[in-house]
């Protein structure tokens, strides 16, 4: 089992890692490596964090936030443990947890 990246100095996977049937790198990469940075930024304090909390702070969907939390869950991104807790609902609060 790989060791969590230092959550000061994480950058996004070069080439990027994404995949998928619909997923062009060469439209998609740069932009979705941002994103996943712009969630990462926002994670890296450790506190609880909504979808639409940190929607708010990147300007990006709710939806691709979901995507790009479960990328850096992923050993190519980093493998962040990243945990969920229950609010009500179907509302869910994330927090990235110093490995």
């Amino acid at each position: 089992m790989t060791s969590q990246p230092s959550l000061l100095d994480w950058q996004p996977p070069s080439p990027p890692a994404y995949g998928g049937a619909t997923f062009d790198a060469e439209r998609d990469g740069l932009r979705l490596n941002a994103q996943c940075k712009r969630v990462y930024d926002v994670m890296k304090d450790g506190a609880w964090h909504t979808l639409k909390q940190i929607s708010a702070a990147t300007g990006d969907p709710e939806a691709s936030i979901s995507a790009r939390i479960r990328d850096l869950r992923k050993s190519a991104f980093g493998g962040f443990r990243i945990d969920r807790e229950y609010i009500e609902r179907g509302l869910w609060k994330y927090r990235m947890v110093r490995g």
